[in-house]
């Protein structure tokens, strides 16, 4: 059995542990209210542009952008995965990253060859150790991201698919649905699908007169769609991480309660066992005088 010392310093040193989930738990749950707010704020603007892309789709237009043009055959397949960059959130990570692997490993057995864009520290040093084919990755994007950090890596792999070598990209993060529950989803990205952009109104002809021509339009709207999609789900995968993290700081804090709780009961039975044999000790002695 431990000392009366060393459990004390187990006591002292799962108390500070619990300091500092603490701290951790309160931080998260206020990062998690301003990461809600980005997120709820970048829903209308990711709404009304898909209802216009949608539009766009139904009316009658001449000219096919290059991310609605489908390919016959699907050789080479292109991943876009969301992580964070910090760990200490319990299976956001795992979940998501889990849920790629599967997505990779079908695309392999069907004679996919597949590319990889990593998004926060998690996933570019699980990308790297599993060998995948890592085109382009950011990170250190902070809790407020900046759509200027996602452009450029974003485009290395869309610059891929507009040049032939990307058949399909696809979007890989998690979806915050409420505070204990985050949603690890797979979302097609390019060529951009019918059900991609919602449900335009059928029974209606969408007609557009563009200034100054079709195409400079088109082009536009198609990549500010891809940005606004992208900034979502970055939006989303943070408020995602922000509450697993709070939740994994609340457990953590709880059951170091509870190891406390143990330790202090084991503290006082082996202070009673020393208290014990000191007195039989004591008796003994006075019995043999």
């Amino acid at each position: 059995m431990a000392s009366g010392k060393e459990i004390r310093t187990k006591i002292k040193s799962v108390k500070n542990t619990q300091k500092i989930t603490r701290a951790m738990e309160m931080v998260a749950t206020s990062k998690m209210r301003k990461a809600q707010e980005r997120m709820k704020a970048a829903r209308p603007y990711g709404e009304k542009i898909r209802n216009v892309a949608a539009h766009l789709s139904a009316a009658f237009v001449d000219y096919t952008h290059p991310y609605l043009q489908k390919r016959d055959v699907v050789k080479r397949a292109g991943l876009i995965t969301i992580t964070s960059d910090k760990g200490l959130c319990g299976g956001l990570n795992t979940n998501s990253l889990r849920l790629a692997v599967n997505r990779m490993k079908d695309w392999h057995q069907n004679g996919v060859e597949t590319s990889v864009t990593a998004i926060g520290n998690k996933g570019i040093g699980f990308m790297n150790r599993y060998g995948a084919k890592v085109l382009s990755s950011a990170h250190g994007l902070g809790d407020t991201p900046h759509l200027e950090q996602l452009v450029g890596p974003i485009k290395v792999m869309i610059d891929a698919f507009i040049a032939g070598e990307v058949d399909e990209v696809h979007l890989v993060y998690t979806r915050f649905v409420n505070t204990m529950k985050q949603e690890p989803v797979i979302e097609q990205l390019l060529p951009l699908s019918d059900n991609a952009f919602g449900e335009p109104k059928k029974g209606y002809n969408w007609e557009y007169l563009f200034e100054p021509d079709a195409k400079t339009v088109i082009d536009e709207l198609m990549g500010r769609y891809i940005e606004a999609l992208v900034y979502q789900a970055v939006a989303e995968n943070i408020s995602s991480e922000q509450a697993a993290r709070m939740v994994a700081m609340k457990a953590a804090t709880d059951n170091a309660d509870n190891v406390i709780g143990g330790l202090q009961l084991l503290y006082n039975k082996t202070r009673q066992a020393a208290i014990t044999k000191e007195l039989s000790e004591i008796v003994s002695g006075a019995a043999a005088v």
